[in-house]
């Protein structure tokens, strides 16, 4: 049975940080296309990031560069987003996603692409 968890959301002011965290179980992340996805009531969900995990090559999304940092444990099996200078339009409810992946160049925020998914991890950013 395959299962991704988020976990590390919370209530912070802007500049502050706070650290995500996807553990998967089920299911090996190796050689994998790891998302993080953004979503707000109303709104569609964003991509904001993704890892490919052989490798540990990134991208970002404009609104998060410089901001925001994706990295990951093998050993745990589980995947990071660091988030710093956090800012009140970072408020969502944060997804990690995954799906297998053949190399960085087929690893992109793309969210038709991913079939697991976690439940969801809740980021509040006000003042």
């Amino acid at each position: 049975q395959v299962q991704l968890v988020e976990s590390g959301g919370g209530s912070v002011q802007p500049g502050g940080s706070l650290r995500l965290s996807c553990a998967a179980s089920g299911y090996g992340l190796s050689r994998n296309c790891v998302g993080w996805f953004r979503q707000v009531p109303g709104k569609e969900r964003e991509g904001i990031g993704t890892i490919f995990t052989f490798g540990g090559v990134t991208k970002y999304a404009d609104s998060v560069k410089g901001r925001f940092t994706i990295s990951q444990d093998n050993d745990k099996n589980t995947v990071y987003l660091q988030m710093d200078s956090l800012k009140v339009e970072d408020t969502g409810m944060y997804y990690c996603a995954a799906r297998r992946a053949l190399a960085a160049w087929d690893c992109s925020a793309v969210e038709a692409d991913f079939g697991y998914w976690g439940q969801g991890t809740q980021v509040t950013v006000s003042s």
